[in-house]
């Protein structure tokens, strides 16, 4: 059995958030709500699934702006890395400098850490940590499918230059630890379209077979 994803992409910065749902038992999680993130609310109640769980793969302030949001209609848990708890806190007041207003987060319920397995329904996330990116930074892992925020993407990587971010610490993070995966896996990132390990191994310009970047 599989869980069902749902995707949305929601705010000015056109944030990739993600619902995920067991269907026998209406048990869901979102991973990064974002700036507008009613609309996940809104899809969630219509269709009767209960958002347990908010699950941050990193805290930066549009992968944040939805908690809130979340949180007031479903009282979910906020799960995030304890290196990324300083981002949490401050989110809201970053995101003003860009001329964007959003709720600050409410404190985590929970700290994840490399290994932790989250149910949801019957079905489990497995978490992943990909720093580099972020200190916090982390990924979730279910049946062939990858979450991993701005760590990897169609073609490109995260960006490094933000505080927290080291470019040594993301290819190791990429390498060691999502390109292990099955090929077929389906990376969804935080921005853009999805992709497959497999395309990212074979065509990805910031890394190459002998694991040097050309950035």
């Amino acid at each position: 059995m599989f869980l069902n994803i749902k995707s949305f992409v929601l705010g000015s910065l056109l944030n990739n958030s993600y619902l995920l749902w067991d269907d026998s038992e209406k048990i869901g999680v979102v991973i990064d709500p974002t700036f507008d993130s009613e609309v996940i609310v809104g899809f969630a109640k219509k269709n009767g699934i209960v958002i347990q769980k908010i699950l941050n793969t990193h805290c930066h302030f549009d992968h944040i702006a939805g908690n809130a949001v979340v949180h007031k209609f479903f009282k979910s848990e906020i799960l995030i890395n304890r290196k990324d708890i300083a981002l949490l806190k401050s989110g809201h007041i970053i995101a003003e400098h860009f001329g964007l207003i959003s709720e600050p987060s409410p404190n985590p319920t929970k700290f994840i850490s490399e290994g932790d397995e989250i149910l949801v329904g019957r079905e489990k996330i497995v978490v992943i940590e990909t720093p580099g990116h972020t200190k916090g930074g982390v990924s979730f892992y279910t049946k062939g499918h990858l979450f991993c925020g701005d760590t990897l993407f169609a073609g490109s990587i995260g960006r490094t230059d933000l505080e927290g971010g080291d470019l040594d610490t993301l290819i190791k993070s990429i390498r060691e630890k999502l390109f292990v995966l099955p090929p077929e896996t389906v990376v969804h990132p935080g921005h853009n379209e999805e992709t497959t390990i497999a395309k990212e191994i074979g065509g990805n310009p910031f890394l190459n077979d002998s694991g040097e970047n050309f950035v």
